[in-house]
């Protein structure tokens, strides 16, 4: 079995993360690269790296050191529109952390590592003390992302229930005390 490292994202490790997100959004997203997206996956520096309450970390298969794969923190809540009005209202810019490009190369799936980096991602959360929810949205057409993020939150929308905007899961995730045991 193999044996992963999860730490925060250094600069000499940002081409490795931004390939494996570049590889994520083309193959399993299959809408490949959408400047009004993946903005940050060009310059995960900027938007992760420099700000203080904002963290990307990489997975590291320790036998060759390579990226695996990645997840990241941002302060940025839901933007209205595309997202429905009262989920942006719910999770404001500033009280929310919001996880994004959890991503994980297929190759290395199914081992636990998306789940240990989502559980960094949370210890992060909660020492930063200013953080009120946890949010995320997610594509439930991917395979797995679906049950994999119903397993460590809650569902608080699913837009193919009410017809309306996107096909997206708009989930909560519990941190610090709230956490699942």
């Amino acid at each position: 079995m193999r044996d992963y490292c999860i730490r925060a994202a250094e600069p000499d490790d940002l081409d490795a993360a931004r390939a494996v997100m570049l590889d994520t959004v083309y193959r399993d997203f299959g809408t490949g690269y959408v400047p009004r997206w993946h903005g940050d996956i060009i310059d995960p520096a900027t938007a992760y790296l420099a700000p203080p309450r904002h963290t990307l970390l990489v997975a590291v298969d320790r036998r060759d050191g390579g990226v695996v794969g990645t997840a990241a923190v941002d302060a940025r809540g839901p933007l209205h529109p595309p997202n429905p009005r009262w989920v942006a209202e719910r999770y404001p810019s500033g009280a929310t952390a919001q996880v994004r490009r959890v991503y994980v190369r297929p190759e290395h799936r199914r081992r636990g590592v998306a789940r240990r980096m989502v559980e960094a991602l949370l210890d992060f959360v909660a020492a930063d003390g200013r953080y009120q929810a946890v949010y995320l949205h997610t594509d439930p057409a991917v395979p797995g992302a679906e049950a994999f993020w119903r397993s460590l939150g809650k569902v608080v929308h699913d837009e193919r229930a009410d017809g309306q905007g996107q096909r997206v899961l708009h989930v909560e995730i519990p941190f610090g005390g709230e956490r699942r045991a």
